[in-house]
């Protein structure tokens, strides 16, 4: 296939089925168990490297400011690249900066390594995103991102809880060596399955990130941002959140389960409700249940009236909220600017991480006051991303 074939491809015009993306979708599951494991056992790594509890999360914040900072120049540095060894060569990286991790003797070390980790999640993740939208039918186009994403998802609702089990029961650093030897095989499967696309003419920096003037562009990549960090003020203290809830042992990781698992199908049904009903319409009703979880979560933290139950059910909610975003904001993206779907990808996905680091800043900050202030400032910045979206004028034409 040509550079050519593969712009055209992008631009919406493809003819390939959902079946050519569940590859991809491995891909993000083991990027994804990457990225969000060490919520699993943060307190258990703040205890081994002789840290606080905040100060671990550290490893959090610097994995997304990176990630956020790096996609963009990546993208450039690697455009010419053909996009199957791209995608494995970001795995590979994956896979040394995960065993460096498990590794490391103290908290720079680990942050190095977290750094390194978050370089190899910057190449994957928005080439992975881009690649699915290149290869199926436009119609398909939103639901095939959120199979993409939806390996993020399921990585929340498989991969965390398990590596916080095998963290209790193991320890974090052998949690994290797994981590290595999954993005390993994920690389050779990668390199296997994944169909041979070429790179294509790099784009420079500057014309990338001109792109956020763009109409379409300027209003939906803050709400991003606003949106995950709402998301993830608590989520990288949730092993200390949920002891403030009367959560401990074994019920942890039935509580990440429920979280994960709330991801998925919040995952899979905005993508479906996207193509059917508007993005818009799809993020008003996923704000509007964040909103209304986040503000349940800082009652119970407050007046102690909780059940197993209800905080189970609430961490699903939690989940489901927390991802439903990203496809419809990406169909929004691709909508304003069809030709640029790469470059936009991209730069949402720089704003998702901006907001992940974004978030855990302010978490570590407030969870030292409380649980309940943490989940107060969660609900103000998800009604903040709610009247965001409330304001923003609509999407202009799209640009083909």
């Amino acid at each position: 296939m040509s550079d050519v074939s593969i712009s055209r491809s992008a631009s919406g015009t493809g003819t390939g089925g959902l079946g050519q993306t569940w590859v991809l979708a491995l891909g993000t599951f083991s990027v994804g168990t990457d990225a969000f494991v060490l919520a699993g056992f943060l307190p258990d790594v703040a205890a081994s490297l002789h840290v606080s509890t905040s100060g671990a999360g550290q490893a959090v914040t610097v994995f997304a400011a990176t990630y956020a900072l790096a996609a963009p120049v990546v993208a450039t540095v690697t455009a010419r690249l053909p996009r199957r060894a791209l995608l494995v060569a970001a795995l590979v990286l994956l896979a040394v900066a995960n065993a460096g991790s498990a590794l490391a003797p103290d908290l720079p070390l680990l942050l190095v390594t977290r750094i390194l980790a978050a370089i190899g999640a910057a190449a994957y993740t928005p080439t992975a995103g881009a690649v699915s939208a290149a290869l199926v039918r436009p119609e398909l186009r939103a639901r095939a991102l959120a199979v993409v994403v939806g390996g993020l998802t399921v990585a929340t609702a498989l991969g965390v809880p398990l590596g916080g089990a095998i963290g209790a029961v193991m320890g974090w650093r052998t949690a994290l060596g797994l981590v290595a030897a999954l993005c390993l095989v994920t690389a050779l499967a990668a390199g296997a399955l994944t169909p041979s696309l070429p790179g294509a003419a790099p784009v420079p920096l500057r014309t990338r990130l001109a792109a956020l003037r763009q109409p379409g562009v300027v209003t939906v990549l803050p709400l991003t941002a606003l949106g995950m960090a709402a998301a993830y003020t608590a989520y990288a203290f949730v092993v200390p959140a949920l002891r403030a809830l009367g959560v401990t042992g074994s019920g942890t990781v039935w509580m990440l389960s429920a979280y994960g698992l709330g991801a998925v199908a919040g995952n899979l049904a905005a993508g479906v409700a996207a193509d059917r009903v508007g993005p818009v319409r799809t993020l008003t009703v996923g704000y509007t249940l964040m909103a209304v979880t986040m503000a349940a979560f800082a009652l119970l933290a407050v007046t102690g009236a909780r059940t197993p139950v209800v905080v189970a059910l609430l961490a699903a909610a939690w989940g489901a909220a927390s991802w439903c975003q990203t496809p419809p904001q990406q169909h929004r993206l691709i909508e304003a600017a069809t030709a640029q779907a790469p470059l936009l990808v991209a730069l949402n996905s720089s704003a998702i991480y901006l907001g992940i680091s974004a978030g855990t800043a302010v978490g570590g900050l407030t969870m030292p006051i409380g649980t309940g202030t943490t989940f107060v400032v969660a609900t103000a910045l998800t009604l903040a991303a709610l009247t965001w979206l409330a304001v923003s004028p609509p999407s202009p034409t799209p640009a083909r």
